[in-house]
């Protein structure tokens, strides 16, 4: 029987990071798991069931953007080399300076994507985004029209394409729609917590533009199992890849088939809540259009302090990583939609968690009890 193979995660404290790592401890996949991140596992609001899949011996905090790092992650006592390398890192926060994104995002991901290639990686997966394509309520394919419309989506690119150039990277692009599952702290976080605020205040919760807006999502669990299908196809010989017609560089969406817009979101989350949700008239988007800043200005204002009143309330007074802050780039009026075929086609996969669903929201709202987050 083969030996399994060794895996270097690169930002692996980071949501998909830790994930992927638990999916790979669980399941007994590899034969070696390095976890490298920045932050120690002690700040990184880890749950319990994380900590022997990501701290301990399989841990090593390191600054993978810095080139005087490098031979530490990539070295191996044994003096072998990785066979997988997924790089999970980078800048995840919205709205920062392009420096920001430059330094975090950009060049970490050149920086091992060149290590890799010297070292011979068998297989180097970088995460990507949906937000590369140009928005569109039609799914968006891979080899479809480009044009990122957030800043992470602009550095992320540049990403892609910088990697592809490396002489020798046995590289695989995987581009994710919005991820959500237990103990999310982005865009599934910040709707839950707006509509605990709105629950609270015995409000209606209203949307920007209107419930066609696409916002396609992927459970973690479904994500994990992905990247680690991927990586293996890629490494038993990339079957059905057509280069000539599909490119020298394997990309794939990863993406639920449950074609999920602003108005599915709206109605679960009425659903979950009971609470009365809808669309902000005509008049409120197109003026939100034009004076986008003001108007989430105005909402964060208006429900950031009844959040802290809510916490209080439930003696929550260490806050984990939720917050009903909106985030001005997340809620434009662009749809993220795209076409995950090609996954199922070439490599096999089958959706597990194939739409959001109310269950599996609650879930995610579980996972915040369980972590003292939620009020």
């Amino acid at each position: 029987m083969a030996e399994k193979p060794s895996v270097l995660i690169i930002g692996g404290l980071g949501y998909i990071g830790r994930f992927l790592a638990l999916h790979i401890h669980k399941n007994n996949l590899a034969s070696e798991v390095r976890v490298v991140d920045k932050v120690l596992p002690q700040l990184a609001w880890l749950a319990p069931e994380f900590e022997e899949a990501c701290a301990g011996s399989k841990f090593m905090q390191a600054d993978a953007s810095r080139e005087q790092s490098l031979q530490r992650i990539f070295d191996r006592p044994n003096g072998k080399q990785w066979d997988y390398v997924f790089n999970c890192g980078g800048e995840t926060r919205y709205s920062q300076e392009d420096e920001v994104y430059k330094l975090r995002s950009l060049e970490l991901s050149l920086a091992v994507g060149r290590e890799a290639a010297k070292r011979d990686v068998k297989c180097f997966i970088e995460l990507s985004t949906g937000m590369v394509y140009k928005p569109d309520s039609s799914p968006s394919k891979e080899q479809d029209k480009l044009k990122p419309w957030s800043k992470i989506a602009i550095f992320k690119l540049q990403a892609e394409e910088e990697l592809a150039k490396i002489p020798g990277l046995n590289l695989v692009i995987v581009r994710l729609s919005h991820v959500y599952g237990p103990y999310a702290s982005q865009w599934v976080a910040t709707a839950l917590c707006m509509a605990r605020v709105y629950q609270a205040l015995g409000s209606e919760m209203k949307w920007l533009w209107n419930k066609h807006l696409c916002t396609n999502t992927v459970h973690i669990d479904d994500v994990t199992r992905a990247l680690w299908q991927v990586a293996e196809w890629h490494s038993a010989g990339k079957a059905k890849w057509d280069s000539a017609k599909m490119g020298p560089t394997p990309i794939f969406n990863v993406v639920d088939k449950g074609h999920t817009t602003q108005g599915t979101m709206a109605d679960l989350i009425g659903d979950v809540f009971g609470i009365k949700t809808g669309f902000q008239g005509t008049i409120i988007s197109q003026f939100a259009k034009i004076h986008l800043h003001d108007v989430v200005e105005d909402v964060n204002d208006e429900v950031l302090g009844p959040w802290a009143g809510l916490l209080e309330d439930a003696g929550i007074t260490k806050p984990g990583p939720l917050t009903p802050f909106m985030e001005e780039e997340l809620i434009k009026d662009t749809d993220l939609s795209m076409d995950g075929s090609r996954l199922e086609e070439l490599v096999g996969f089958k959706y597990e968690k194939p739409q959001i669903n109310k269950e599996l929201l609650q879930e995610v709202i579980e996972s915040y009890k369980r972590m003292k987050w939620w009020p």
